[in-house]
């Protein structure tokens, strides 16, 4: 494609016509335009230009990208490097265009040049190099290191193209240049495209000192092995396990570092399952140890700092860990968490709903409460791509009290009614759903329950994430943050279609929905009394997804009810 397919292109801003014209001609034929006046003509564009700095340059590299197309003779990359060669005499525009004409040769490249083009660019290109560097030619390192990948230069090039006399300690002059004016990571990429190789340990504890070890490990990988365990044996000194452990691991030198790599595979093991633990994924955590007695004990440790007793309980009678501390005694040299517990939130009855009857008599309650929050639970599964379990438990909260319903039962013995419940609460326009994350919910419960009508749409629904976006730490972090003291989020991955469930778990799922309320009221009334905070203007009705009723007139209902704020124990 030519300049004269798209004129439009070469416009970087005001010039004369006579201007344009001369340039326009130039451009759209190089076959007999010499580097110097093509340089001189773009230094014009470049001046006349009104838009800013960075605009001109990419229109003018497009530019010279298209010129590239306009047969230069004898070859655009030889063009180009004869382009670079006269540049200096151009001062001030000497870096930039000089980095303007190797990223349009870099472009022009991908679609190809003749073998002659490109041999005799190298050879020129060389010659230019050897010169910048012996400090004969103004050109910079960057420009140097662009000007080595883009004409593919290599070490015996630079050695054809210098003076016998010159040759000993040109590259350790460059080199050293380099490590002066330039990232570490780009002398390490040097060092490789020339295929250099006499550099000792010292330079890699250079590289280790500034603590660039992603450039290290490719720099002594591209050296071999021996430096390979050179860093090894840095990253212990520097007790830097895990990048060792990684390292061998990845080079295959565990018989070379056996102690190394079982003491960074037992590390690694450990962190993997403090983080499952974190997730409350307990089940997949359990299977990291494979028996390994350790191990298993720094998994019961975990537990026991979560404040996870029953999984205490459960791994010691489990792997028989006899030998094990006592609970209390090791749990009391633990830092104590302080959680927030049911009740607290003073909830009299949790109701556990897997009958029609039951589930009737929950929906008639329901029906009768301005506000209600909502929460639902899952088993997880762990394995990719595998499709997701059914949604198990729905947890809906009243003032009072909670009522998990039982969703794969009644879904199996009475999905209509349910159904027909479900729509009740969740398609009526006078009562506020509170949810955190509900769309989550909504995207589980639609593929669970796909045929049935009560999950269609939602009236009156508030996520509660929506309107604390500053918030970290998901629900049991933004529950701190206003009642002063987080959820334990441990139980979050267990088993939920079991059954019976256990007491601690009715009393997380009944504590996820139960908290929202008394999130909702408590900023509520700290708008009605006056206090500062964040959120006491915040309109709660804009982030309501509504398709009736009136939800500033139901929300100043809830506000003004009375006992709107549960008070959180200061005790404990």
């Amino acid at each position: 494609m030519g300049v004269d397919d798209n004129p439009s292109e070469l416009s970087v801003g005001d010039i004369t016509q006579q201007e344009w014209s001369i340039t326009h001609h130039t451009y759209s034929d190089l076959t007999n335009v010499s580097p110097v006046v093509f340089l001189y003509l773009l230094k014009e564009c470049y001046i006349s230009g009104t838009c800013k700095a960075t605009a001109k340059f990419f229109t003018l590299q497009q530019q010279v990208y298209l010129a590239l197309h306009n047969m230069p003779r004898p070859g655009p990359a030889v063009f180009v490097a004869q382009c670079l060669s006269a540049l200096p005499i151009f001062e001030s525009y000497c870096e930039g265009f000089s980095h303007l004409m190797i990223a349009s040769l870099r472009r022009f490249l991908k679609t190809g040049t003749t073998q002659e083009d490109l041999q005799e660019s190298k050879f020129l290109a060389t010659q230019l190099f050897v010169v910048a560097v012996r400090g004969t030619k103004i050109h910079d390192h960057r420009i140097l290191v662009k000007m080595l990948e883009v004409f593919d230069i290599k070490l015996s090039d630079i050695k054809d193209a210098l003076p016998r006399s010159y040759a000993e300690g040109f590259i350790d002059q460059f080199i050293s240049k380099l490590e002066e004016s330039q990232p570490i990571t780009t002398v390490v990429n040097v060092l490789i495209h020339l295929d250099i190789r006499f550099y000792d340990e010292s330079f890699l504890f250079r590289i280790m000192e500034k603590k660039e070890f992603q450039s290290a490990e490719k720099w002594t990988v591209h050296m071999g092995k021996p430096m390979l365990c050179v860093l090894i044996r840095g990253y212990v000194e520097r007790k830097l396990l895990k990048q060792a452990y990684e390292l061998i691991k990845k080079n295959n030198l565990r018989d070379e570092f056996p102690e190394v790599y079982q003491m960074g595979k037992e590390s690694h093991i450990c962190s993997s399952i403090k983080k499952l633990a974190e997730k409350g994924c307990w089940d997949i955590a359990e299977m990291r140890p494979k028996s390994d007695r350790k191990l298993l004990e720094f998994m019961v440790y975990l537990a026991m700092e979560a404040g996870y007793s029953e999984k205490v309980d459960e791994l010691c009678d489990k792997y028989s860990l006899k030998g094990f501390k006592q609970a209390k005694e090791a749990e009391a040299s633990l830092p104590h968490i302080r959680y927030l517990h049911l009740d607290e939130l003073a909830i009299d009855d949790i109701i556990w709903v897997d009958e029609p009857i039951g589930l009737e008599e929950a929906t008639s309650h329901i029906e009768g409460c301005k506000v209600i929050g909502i929460d639902c639970e899952w088993k997880p599964n762990y394995q990719k791509g595998s499709k997701p379990n059914k949604v198990s438990i729905m947890q809906i909260a009243s003032e009072k009290t909670v009522f998990i319903i039982d969703l794969i039962k009644l879904s199996h013995d009475a999905p209509t009614v349910l159904d027909s419940c479900l729509i009740r609460v969740f398609h009526s326009p006078r009562i506020l759903k509170l949810g955190y994350n509900f769309q989550c919910d909504m995207k589980q419960l639609a593929q669970s329950y796909g045929d049935f009508d009560c999950f269609n749409h939602f009236e009156m629904l508030l996520d509660i994430q929506n309107v604390f976006k500053e918030s970290t730490g998901g629900l049991s972090g933004l529950t701190k943050d206003v009642l002063g003291v987080g959820l334990n989020k441990t139980r979050r991955n267990s088993n939920w279609e079991e059954r019976p469930l256990t007491r601690n778990q009715l009393e997380y799922a009944a504590l996820d929905a139960a908290v929202l309320i008394h999130i909702f009221r408590h900023v509520g009334s700290q708008s009605q009394s006056g206090v500062s905070s964040e959120h006491t203007q915040m309109e709660w009705k804009s982030h309501i997804i509504s398709h009736g009723g009136d939800p500033k007139k139901i929300i100043n209902e809830v506000k003004n009810e009375k006992g709107s704020n549960a008070r959180i124990k200061e005790s404990h």
